[in-house]
């Protein structure tokens, strides 16, 4: 029997493809299409971007006018009544070399000297400015003890004095929102170390800036981010003034919920680590009104336990997350310091959870992407990346993507269809980010065909199949693509198959020609690949040394170079790429499979 079981492979003999550069776009994998002018933009954006001309600008007049501060003083703050905690671990390396005067920060190091003063010099890169301007480095300060909160009041009250007036970029209402976050969580810790001056002007700046989180603008993308935030603020400052910017964000943050948050949990971007983050600072919302003995509202308790419940099901083996859509993995730590409070404990549940199925093993875990891109202000962080999947071996993350995050903002090219595991076909993407002027308005949205994709399950004893299709490819070739999934859960083996077919209806008449295909298999950084003499089968190894063969009838089979972002900084990778032609008038299958190492049917 052919080592791929049910799917029996090709005897032709295939060639091995050299390894060769990255060329292109930094940080764009082996091959992958770059244009230089950009996605088309239609009729159906105009309204969008003559909208955002307008207001954009107008709201830039007015925020900049100099009496503009003045319309953010509604009462005066003068004490702090509560000390929410900020649920996310924290590195206290990042405060001891700050008190050295040496900020590290989004993989970026400034010497700004002793006593610090970053504020007023150049940043190494935007990265380091954003991380800087939303008080990434408080948290890790404030750990130091009295003389980190000594050391983060003089920042703070410094940061004010430069930036009290309203700018584009320290006042963008994302960075806007970190930082009041980070600040309200630290407020108090540093009023009790600050003189009564320095106190009052500490809860002024805090109230000023939880004030302009409940103006325009900000879009819909975010705005429960900024709701969370402003209410947070509201928690931390007493009096009627606190009262007053809770009362107003509370009321506002139970319809931004219900549109951010589906039903099943995840986060209307479709990112997982968006819906992590999202509920980590709802966490700390519910702490603050906790300590304030005010009941949680009905929509943000629904909310937090909707998300919680798909935290848990978007969860690998390794205790990270699955990385779609704009979403990194993030760290164990924080996605176990998201489910602190989730009393059941219970082990990811499989089947589909906001679009990604989940079939699992005792040793092989998937989860597959079977539902297309956010659409409109929510595709600002959405990848073309139309039934790519992710495979944990044991503990071991083997296949995954290249981890595009809004972290890695200069990287946009790994938002493609090569950039994570997935098949391509003819050298073209899914969609395309919006680039140069129209992403300075409306943000680097996702540009693609509306997408519709059919998934069928099923289930027997020991075994589970999954497969899906979408139409991506019908515009541009008149084929569909099918991924069909099979998972001996007794073997712990998966056998699958690419399936690349006419479109019955609906779709161009499109001449018969031989297009390019390759089908990729992104690896995690860190694992090796070694290819076997049949030149079809490659052995994969993860950190803990345990192999897997990967086997394919492909007609042309290499390993290549490739990237990973992790955290906004990029790391080497390899990529498994299969490929091969496809006539637009006939079909075209490729099968592989994953199994243990150790057999008597590995290759020799």
């Amino acid at each position: 029997m052919s080592p791929l079981g049910p799917f029996a492979g090709s005897e032709a003999p295939a060639p091995v493809s050299s390894s060769g550069e990255i060329p292109g776009l930094r940080g764009a994998p082996v091959r992958t299409p770059v244009r230089t002018s950009g996605p088309s933009t239609g009729p159906e954006l105009w309204p969008a971007i003559a909208g955002r001309l307008v207001t954009r600008q107008m709201w830039i007049e007015l925020y900049g006018l100099p009496g503009y501060g003045l319309t953010l003083r509604s009462g005066k703050a003068i004490a702090f009544a509560a000390t929410p905690r900020d649920f996310r671990p924290c590195d206290g390396e990042v405060g001891k070399t700050l008190l050295g005067g040496r900020f590290t920060l989004a993989g970026s190091s400034l010497e700004a000297g002793t006593p610090a003063d970053p504020w007023n010099r150049p940043s190494p890169n935007r990265a380091f400015a954003t991380e800087l301007h939303v008080f990434g480095w408080l948290p890790s300060l404030m750990v130091q003890g009295e003389r980190g909160a000594r050391e983060a009041l003089r920042l703070t009250l410094s940061w004010w004095d430069l930036f009290a007036r309203w700018s584009p970029f320290a006042w963008d209402p994302e960075i806007l929102a970190r930082r009041v976050i980070n600040l309200s969580c630290a407020a108090r810790k540093m009023g009790n170390v600050a003189t009564e001056a320095e106190r009052l002007r500490l809860a002024d700046i805090l109230g000023r800036q939880a004030r302009q989180l409940l103006r325009p603008p900000g879009g819909l993308a975010g705005r429960a981010e900024r709701l969370t935030a402003a209410a947070i603020g509201g928690s931390v400052l007493a009096g009627s003034t606190g009262s007053r910017l809770r009362r107003i964000a509370l009321g506002r943050l139970g319809p931004a919920l219900r549109v951010t948050v589906g039903p099943d949990g995840v986060h209307a971007s479709r990112s997982p680590e968006a819906g992590l983050e999202l509920l980590l600072d709802l966490m700390t919302l519910e702490d603050a009104l906790g300590q304030l003995s005010e009941t949680v509202p009905e929509a943000m308790g629904s909310a937090i336990a909707r998300l919680t419940l798909a935290l848990r099901d978007l969860t690998m083996t390794d205790g990270r997350l699955v990385s779609f859509q704009g979403g990194g993995p993030s760290t164990a730590a924080r996605v176990a310091a998201a489910r602190s409070h989730d009393g059941s404990r219970e082990a990811p549940a499989p089947g589909p959870v906001g679009g990604y199925w989940r079939i699992q093993s005792p040793l092989l875990t998937v989860l597959t992407d079977t539902a297309g891109p956010g659409q409109g202000p929510w595709s600002a962080t959405a990848c073309a990346q139309a039934l790519a999947l992710e495979i944990a071996c044991g503990r071991d993350r083997i296949v995954t993507g290249c981890g595009w995050t809004p972290r890695a903002s200069d990287r946009q090219a790994l938002r493609l269809t090569p950039g994570h595991s997935t098949l391509t076909l003819g050298d073209r993407s899914l969609g395309e980010p919006l680039g140069g002027w129209h992403a300075d308005l409306l943000g680097p949205r996702l540009i693609a065909r509306p997408l519709t994709v059919r998934v069928q399950h099923r289930e027997a004893d020991g075994a589970v199949w999954l497969e899906a299709e979408h139409d991506g490819w019908v515009a541009t070739h008149g084929l569909l693509h099918e991924r069909r999934l099979y998972l001996d859960q007794k073997l712990d083996e998966l056998r699958a198959e690419e399936r690349l077919h006419p479109a019955e209806t609906g779709g161009p008449a499109v001449r018969p020609i031989a297009a390019p295909y390759a089908v990729r298999f992104q690896l995690e950084p860190g694992v090796q690949a070694s290819l076997a003499r049949d030149r079809r089968s490659i052995l994969l190894r993860g950190h803990s040394g345990r192999g897997w063969w990967f086997r394919t009838d492909g007609p042309d089979v290499a390993i290549e170079p490739s990237v990973h972002v992790d955290d906004g900084l990029t790391r080497r990778a390899l990529q498994i790429v299969v490929r091969g032609s496809a006539r637009t008038d006939a079909e075209t299958r490729v099968r592989w499979k994953l199994s243990p190492a150790g057999s008597s049917t590995d290759p020799h």
